[in-house]
């Protein structure tokens, strides 16, 4: 009983650099024996302390670091929480998501895709990639709640509950080692029963609290499990990340080939005046030519064209509205469906009237009432535009 049992219970740093020492008498051979089994049972008890240590120590520091890795912006994560908190005391179930960093990139490009409109080539493309980042956004939201279910909280429920019982018992432990301490010293004041009856509780809690360490570091498969689950997750998102940006990416590329394959166009600069039109006495509609401000383009009314097409002998195109062929128009050699916002669409056999020639490969024309431009390899001149 005498053999420094009042010593197990000190802090870390003296159990770590406590050493025993042997008895001088070495005729005293059971209580040498005794000193050995008490120093291995001391540094079992001070192995598995120290690994419960930093076990503890572990979870403290692990668990922060993953919501930052999950949830990098600190402003952020301390809004959720005040959020979260306000809702708790206002009775009510409001779930705020963490803002990801995708999810506001997309929604940036979002917005000016809009604004741009689908027809801007890269209007499109900015629709589909605030698109896709907006799903990417939507897996690191599950990766989030995945890895919470599976790692955090189990982490955060060990600290909670296995590693405060052990703290329970330890703090229990150093009490009764203080009791018994206390006791032992004023032997022959105090009967050997009660001396008996204190080491017997100080055994207890020194059982107890042995026992709950040893099961909690038994438990390296589960602990790896969760780390298994932390793992999962993560790649599970990156998989679903990297097929959504590579579906992103081809269809991405398909649009450059697409848009590269169109003809250039050039810009060309209008004068106000070509856009001025006037009805003369006489019904008709005069518009001034960007070309040249001394050849007018004139556009006879829909009822005069009809009566000097019934009056002529000569066949007629599949435009029976087509203007009198003394202004600049061309006829259609094939259909022409637009494409695109601005391009003018025709069917074979139309005449068109020319207002104005942008580059080599495109004009600006107008057939029934609309205007817009179109291929020249589809029309053939019949009178070409003044000089």
């Amino acid at each position: 009983m005498e053999l420094r049992e009042q010593n197990w219970m000190r802090n870390s740093s003296t159990w770590s650099g406590y050493k025993y020492q042997s008895q001088p008498n070495k005729e005293k051979r059971l209580d040498i024996l005794k000193i050995s089994m008490h120093q291995k049972v001391f540094f079992v008890f001070s192995f598995l302390l120290k690994k419960t240590d930093i076990t503890h120590k572990l979870i403290l520091d692990l668990v922060p670091k993953t919501i930052g890795y999950l949830q990098p912006n600190p402003a952020y994560r301390a809004k959720l929480s005040m959020l979260s908190t306000v809702s708790k005391i206002r009775g009510q179930v409001r779930s705020v998501g963490y803002p990801q960093a995708e999810g506001i990139l997309g929604d940036c490009m979002l917005r000016y895709g809009n604004e741009l409109g689908a027809q801007s080539g890269f209007g499109f493309a900015l629709l589909e990639m605030g698109e896709a980042l907006k799903h990417v956004a939507q897996a690191k939201d599950c990766m989030d709640v995945r890895v919470k279910r599976t790692f955090i909280d189990p982490l955060q429920s060990l600290q909670h509950k296995e590693l405060k019982e052990i703290a329970y018992h330890l703090r229990k432990l150093e009490g009764r080692r203080l009791d018994f301490d206390y006791k032992k010293r004023r032997k022959g004041k105090i009967a050997d029963s009660e001396i008996k009856k204190a080491f017997e509780k100080f055994e207890e809690s020194k059982d107890l609290a042995e026992r709950s360490m040893f099961n909690l570091l038994e438990r390296d498969v589960q602990r790896m499990q969760h780390l298994s689950g932390l793992l999962e997750a993560v790649m599970d998102y990156h998989r679903q990340s990297h097929q959504i940006l590579e579906n992103l990416r081809s269809s991405l590329q398909s649009r450059i080939t697409d848009a590269s394959n169109q003809p250039k166009r050039e810009f060309a600069s209008k004068s106000v005046a070509s856009t001025v039109c006037y009805t003369d006495i006489y019904g008709f509609s005069t518009c001034s030519s960007g070309q040249s401000s001394d050849a007018p383009v004139v556009v006879h009314p829909p009822n005069k064209v009809t009566i000097k097409a019934q009056m002529s002998d000569k066949p007629t195109s599949n435009n029976d509205n087509g203007p009198p062929l003394d202004q600049p128009c061309c006829q259609a050699l094939y259909s022409f469906q637009p494409g695109n916002k601005g391009e003018l669409g025709f069917k074979e056999g139309d005449i068109i009237i020319l207002t104005s020639q942008i580059d080599e490969n495109w004009c600006e024309g107008m057939i029934r009432g609309e205007a817009g431009l179109f291929p020249m390899n589809f029309v053939k001149v019949l009178v070409p535009l003044p000089q």
